[in-house]
């Protein structure tokens, strides 16, 4: 076996699931699994209100971090859909620590990728619960082949893409802001 192929073989064994899990587009934007969620997001033209947001309520570093985390990251259309003046007041430094709970709400501590979720939901005969990093719990339901997300308040989200890889867990992309019980 010539040296080359010895090489690319242990490099692919070294570098394990990261190598295998091919970057999604999100946002005009390639994820790349050997990125962590916060080198990943800022690329994503779909999601500069939750990058915003992530920065002003000083998550930056934590989601930057080992993790693994899960999350599921509102595009700025459902940043668009809250009521007017909502995104604008909780980006204000006197809301900080609304804002940290509304984001660590869309986050599960753990790497939940939509085959686990979606497994989740089979084994409690159609629906799971999950507790977020807010301590609050988000449900989870399937309509056909698409992972439904359920809030505290009834409210909904639909995974729009799912399963974008990143080193430190996976990100859900859904259309609607999730919403703790405030």
């Amino acid at each position: 076996m010539n040296k080359l192929i010895i090489t690319a073989l242990f490099a692919t064994v070294l570098a394990g699931p990261a190598l295998a899990q091919k970057e999604k587009m999100v946002g005009g934007a390639a994820m790349y699994p050997t990125k962590n969620i916060i080198e990943n997001a800022v690329n994503s033209k779909d999601h500069t209100t939750l990058v915003a947001a992530v920065k002003a309520a000083d998550l930056v570093e934590t989601l930057s971090g080992a993790g693994p985390f899960t999350v599921f990251a509102p595009t700025n259309a459902a940043f668009e859909a809250l009521p007017a003046g909502t995104v604008d007041g909780l980006l204000k430094p006197e809301s900080k620590k609304a804002l940290q709970g509304v984001l660590t709400y869309h986050v599960l501590a753990g790497k939940f990728d939509s085959k686990a979720v979606a497994e989740a939901v089979k084994k409690g005969n159609g629906k799971a619960t999950m507790k977020t990093v807010a301590g609050g719990e988000l449900s989870f339901s399937m309509k056909g082949d698409k992972l439904m997300v359920w809030d505290a308040n009834g409210g909904y989200a639909t995974v729009t893409i799912a399963d974008v890889y990143q080193s430190n867990g996976v990100i859900h992309v859904v259309d609607t802001v999730l919403m703790p019980k405030m």
